[in-house]
């Protein structure tokens, strides 16, 4: 989600956006307790035989008054970046149930006599924080983009440093390692006992919350912020799952849309199981792409004399009969931690080569390559600790689309995700959190964007997490989309070039925009 890539500086920041914020919008492996499909919006599946409520109004009145305290973030005098607490209700039907207190963070605008107001920016996810954005103004937008807009990022309800945030378990290598293709029932049971066992250490942690952090009540959230920033109308920019909040507010609330860019777009439309089958097309496709560039090119480290796909085959039966050690206090490296590095790299062909030379050592018997695209993809630190954005992925997820309420009902697709991912489709299943889930669902509303103005979408030829196609069919579902078509294998399209910066900066900033679709 994160014009050209000039410095290294930019390298940085753009991979550090991509395992920061791109990489949680879809944790798309099956030996995660949720399926990538869960990244998906929409209802409940049209195959289910489940009832599906009735979505909530899809017109609120907006909010009025609030303030914000703003304060230096450091301290220091010549830091530029303000922080501040907001209130928000858990039930803003019933205020009375609690709050959160969410925290933000603001970037002023570099020049205020050329301010145009304040920007809110969402990197993805569900579940990630957005401070890292405006903490990171400089590296994520442009130099005009800066200079215009006091940008501020928030952390939504649950997640992050603001509070109470989901909080779940501590070790993922219990809960995210097992084998995606159980071969008995046995093995399968277990996969149906790990979902159980992280939604009850779920509910013992964050209970209380667990119902209040749906998309919906995070788009609510996001008129409270407006609100107290004393701005009637007021401009964003999301990524990713940051296209689905935005695209709910824009539908809760157009009368207070400004401008809105939604950047590596989900289908709106979809649903659980169809999201997950168009994703796991998506991931196969740059897949295939990774391994027959590698074929064709003797210096690629995994080229196996032009057979890159039967090598990969090959080692992927091995793992799961014969995992590889790495270290004795970590899971070995099997079928399950190989499929999250190849889905860790097909989020940008700048970590294909990484993944090239992981794929060689595991040939000769060092799984460390595999572990650490792994480790990146969960965020491990060194000292093996993790942030909870997978917990507030999981709970905002199950909230926003549970899908399918049977463990037999979910397994049903298993086929179809084999026939339109042949390599990468088991890894896309085996996940039942969301059938066990504990807190009754808050779907999503149908979006619209009806009377919110031009917003602009902004999808890549080879975003394997949220596939063009997704960004077009958002696009036709705003009352009044406008489309941008990069042309790169990445997840995300902003920052890829000047061409699309330039017509996003533009737009942002005056407001107008001339064109349909735009091809960059």
């Amino acid at each position: 989600m994160w014009g050209p890539i000039r410095t290294l500086l930019r390298l940085r920041a753009f991979l550090r956006l991509v395992f920061l914020l791109v990489m949680r919008r879809c944790l798309a492996v099956g030996a995660l307790i949720v399926m990538a499909s869960a990244c998906s919006s929409g209802s409940s599946s049209p195959d289910s035989t489940s009832d599906t409520p009735t979505p909530p109004s899809t017109l609120y009145a907006p909010a009025e008054g609030g303030t914000l305290k703003w304060k230096s973030c450091s301290g220091d005098s010549l830091d530029p970046l303000q922080c501040a607490r907001l209130s928000v209700p858990f039930d803003y039907n019933n205020p009375s149930k609690g709050s959160f207190s969410l925290k933000l963070v603001k970037h002023p605008a570099n020049f205020r006599t050329q301010r145009v107001g304040s920007m809110l920016v969402n990197p993805g996810g569900p579940g990630f924080g957005g401070t890292d954005l405006p903490e990171n103004a400089d590296s994520y937008f442009s130099t005009a983009l800066i200079d215009a807009f006091d940008i501020i990022g928030w952390d939504p309800r649950g997640t992050g440093e603001s509070t109470p945030a989901v909080d779940c378990v501590d070790n993922y290598d219990k809960y995210f390692t097992l084998d995606p293709s159980p071969q008995n029932e046995a093995q399968h049971q277990t996969l149906v006992d790990i979902s159980k066992a992280f939604n009850d250490e779920c509910e013992k942690k964050s209970g209380e919350i667990l119902p209040y952090i749906s998309t919906n009540a995070s788009a609510r959230d996001m008129d409270m912020i407006r609100a107290a920033l004393g701005e009637e109308k007021i401009t964003y920019f999301g990524f990713s799952y940051g296209s689905e909040l935005g695209a709910t507010w824009a539908t809760m609330f157009p009368s207070t849309v400004r401008a809105a860019v939604l950047d590596g777009a989900t289908d709106p439309t979809s649903n659980y199981m169809q999201g997950g089958l168009d994703q796991a097309k998506g991931f196969e496709t740059e897949f295939t792409k990774f391994l027959a560039q590698c074929s064709a090119n003797k210096k690629c480290p995994f080229y196996n004399n032009g057979d890159a796909e039967g090598a990969f085959d090959t080692l992927i039966k091995e793992l799961d009969v014969r995992p590889l050690v790495v270290s004795k206090s970590r899971v070995s490296v099997n079928q399950a931690i190989a499929y999250t590095a190849v889905s860790q790299a097909m989020y940008s062909s700048t970590m294909w080569s990484e993944l090239e030379y992981a794929l060689a050592k595991a040939q000769k018997g060092d799984g460390s390559g595999l572990l650490s695209l792994f480790d990146s993809y969960y965020q491990r630190t060194p000292d093996g600790k993790y942030g909870n954005e997978l917990e507030a992925f999981n709970a905002i997820m199950c909230l926003d689309d549970p899908g399918p309420k049977t463990v037999e009902e979910t397994d049903s697709y298993i086929p179809k995700f084999l026939e339109v991912a042949p390599r990468l489709g088991i890894s896309f299943t085996g996940g039942y959190s969301c059938v066990f889930w504990p807190a009754k669902p808050d779907h999503r509303i149908e979006i619209t964007g009806k009377g919110a103005g031009p917003i602009i979408v902004v999808g890549t030829t080879g975003d394997a997490a949220t596939p063009l196609a997704s960004s077009r069919k958002m696009t036709s579902t705003l009352e009044d989309g406008r489309l941008i078509v990069v042309t790169e294998d990445r997840h995300t399209g902003y920052g890829s070039n000047d061409c699309v910066g330039t017509a996003v900066d533009n737009y942002l900033i005056t407001t107008k925009v001339t064109f349909a679709e735009k091809a960059c």
